[in-house]
């Protein structure tokens, strides 16, 4: 926790730095809503683009997320890669799973926090209208520990009842690569007044868990991928 709070301590300090001495109109605070049918989130963000090219149409930027991901009754599968589809490394994308190295926790409520440093993709069609693709990067993640259910189709001799928290740190790397609990969005905005604009769109997030011990395979990480639909505000004190 001591480590989670200086974190948060170093990044809200560049944040705020970055906000007073820049004040550049390519900011955004975001606040987001996402839910599909048994699962929701919710996440505050500030990022900061920069123009590329001679109009900058085309943007490139930075920023920083916080993410509450929560849901009822889901399964969390087992989650390297190297046991998903027995390949690492850009392999992952052209490679098929493997059914048998696959294990399930199913939670009957879960919770998990995650803090992370964003990468943002945007693109200006209009002065009002921008379509942007955003994801986390690197990161922690929080939260209690909990029972889940574990399943698995393999006489393993583990307990049908294990421990597990939200595994910490985040890192993005490439599909079931990627460890820890990692937002995006694929969205459109609309800016209907200088400083305030409208988005909607999807949100697909990577929550992870960890058990307290090695079970099937040697492994401990068991991960759930939910995609859902979004909407959220954003804010720019500095445009105009």
């Amino acid at each position: 926790m001591k480590k989670l709070f200086l974190l948060l301590f170093a990044l809200s300090a560049f944040v705020m730095a970055d906000a007073q001495y820049l004040k550049s109109p390519n900011q955004a605070l975001d606040l987001s809503f996402s839910s599909n049918e048994s699962q929701n989130a919710f996440s505050l963000s500030w990022s900061h683009l920069h123009g590329l090219g001679k109009k900058k149409n085309f943007r490139i930027g930075y920023g920083i997320r916080y993410s509450q991901n929560f849901g009822s009754n889901q399964d969390f599968v087992t989650a390297p890669a190297k046991l998903t589809s027995g390949q690492t490394g850009l392999g992952v994308l052209f490679s098929e799973y493997i059914p048998e190295n696959f294990d399930t926790l199913s939670f009957a409520n879960y919770s998990v926090g995650s803090v992370n440093l964003s990468i943002h993709l945007n693109y200006r069609i209009k002065s009002r209208w921008e379509i942007e693709f955003n994801i986390d990067a690197v990161g922690v993640s929080f939260g209690k520990k909990q029972e889940a259910k574990y399943e698995t189709s393999k006489n393993t001799g583990f307990g049908k009842t294990q421990l597990a928290s939200p595994t910490s740190p985040n890192l993005l790397l490439t599909s079931d690569n990627d460890i820890g609990s990692l937002n995006s969005e694929l969205m459109a905005r609309y800016w209907f007044k200088p400083q305030w604009s409208v988005k909607a769109g999807a949100t697909f997030i990577f929550s992870e868990y960890t058990t307290d011990k090695k079970l099937y395979l040697e492994n401990d990480r068991f991960r759930n991928k939910a995609l859902m639909g979004m909407v959220g505000i954003s804010y720019n004190p500095f445009r105009k």
